[in-house]
């Protein structure tokens, strides 16, 4: 009996040791940034705006967590209806097993009422709070537009001519 508790302890050993070895390797060979450039927040090459440190509505994360629960809760009803055609020879039993999914149903509907009338599923709110105006130290330089990079013409102002006297120096 206790060498069933020692191989436990033995696994669990191994596997912290295995986490914390891991983790003290990738501190060790990963890159350190510690220039500005390198603590700045990437995100898929967009320019941070404002503060990557901010307080942020969570909605996406609630209404994704409530779906996966009423999606968890409705695939419990699946088996449920699986086994109610067999249920329902048995008086007692049939009965029975409908009044739970019935009650199931209920409890699902109100859970999602509940969540209706607290706001949770309201995608868009307004925002009453301060306009971003970003700051001047966070500003980059701008890119410079296709025109200003191109090299400028040299028989600018001609027209067609110069575009004639082009073609016909290629041909």
């Amino acid at each position: 009996m206790q060498f069933d508790y020692l191989n436990v302890l033995v696994f669990a050993l191994v596997g912290f040791a295995f986490v914390f070895a891991n983790v003290f390797i990738g501190s060790l060979l990963r890159p350190k940034r510690k220039t500005d450039v390198g603590l700045e927040v990437y995100e898929c090459g967009e320019e941070t705006i404002g503060d990557a440190w901010i307080n942020f509505d969570i909605r996406y994360y609630t209404v994704a967590l409530i779906f996966v629960i009423f999606a968890v809760e409705i695939t419990f009803l699946f088996p449920w209806a699986m086994v109610l055609t067999e249920a329902l020879d048995v008086p007692d039993i049939g009965l029975w097993a409908v009044a739970k999914g019935a009650l199931f149903i209920v409890i699902l509907f109100f859970g999602l009422i509940t969540v209706w009338a607290k706001g949770d599923l309201d995608w868009v709110m307004s925002y009453d709070g301060p306009k971003y105006v970003p700051t001047a130290a966070r500003r980059r330089p701008s890119v410079p537009s296709r025109e200003e990079l191109s090299p400028p013409e040299e028989n600018e102002g001609e027209g067609h001519e110069g575009d004639a006297a082009a073609e016909a120096a290629s041909a």
